[in-house]
């Protein structure tokens, strides 16, 4: 399990804009954003990170990078990015399910063609949204089993205001007895 203020894992893969992304070499202000998708075959999830595109410059003025990431192949990642309309957007594919697993993320299987036409994969990833800390702990974890219902970026920036603002830290660190 993933605990706030501990070291998350490693996380790599390559991206639309053909660089290799690896979290470990990333050096954030204050924060990386890494938004963990379902995959093309979600019309919810192109419709939450086309809202993410819109707000990237608000969290880049906060000093937070952000990768949003699925375990789609190149081609279907290529299509997602084509339908965010933004050149910003720093989007990654190939995501290991492995990965995906040490991260916390639900993993689910198929169940055919979508309300939109495309077949899902035969297995993938359910979202997830991180705020990882330069040092690479957990500052924030959001980890869903369905694509409803998620996190409004605008409700995350006021987050992220109160705790640059306030030296905020990081919650939900006990593990001892209760």
């Amino acid at each position: 399990m993933l605990m706030p203020r501990q070291q998350v894992p490693t996380l790599q893969f390559p991206t639309i804009n053909g660089s290799d992304y690896d979290l470990v070499k990333q050096a954030p202000d204050n924060f990386t954003l890494i938004v963990f998708y379902r995959g093309l075959h979600c019309p919810i999830c192109a419709n939450y990170l086309r809202e993410l595109g819109r707000l990237l410059p608000e969290f880049n003025k906060r000093g937070v990078d952000v990768v949003a990431v699925s375990s789609d192949q190149r081609d279907r990642a290529q299509r997602m990015f084509e339908k965010l309309k933004s050149k910003q957007f720093l989007l990654g594919y190939n995501l290991n399910l492995e990965t995906a697993k040490n991260w916390g993320l639900y993993i689910s299987t198929s169940k055919g063609m979508t309300s939109i036409g495309l077949e899902e994969p035969a297995l993938f990833s359910e979202p997830g949204i991180f705020l990882v800390r330069p040092d690479q702990t957990l500052f924030y974890a959001n980890i869903q089993t369905m694509p409803f219902a998620r996190p409004m970026f605008t409700e995350l920036l006021s987050a992220i205001d109160f705790t640059l603002e306030h030296n905020y830290p990081a919650r939900g660190q006990y593990i001892g007895a209760v």
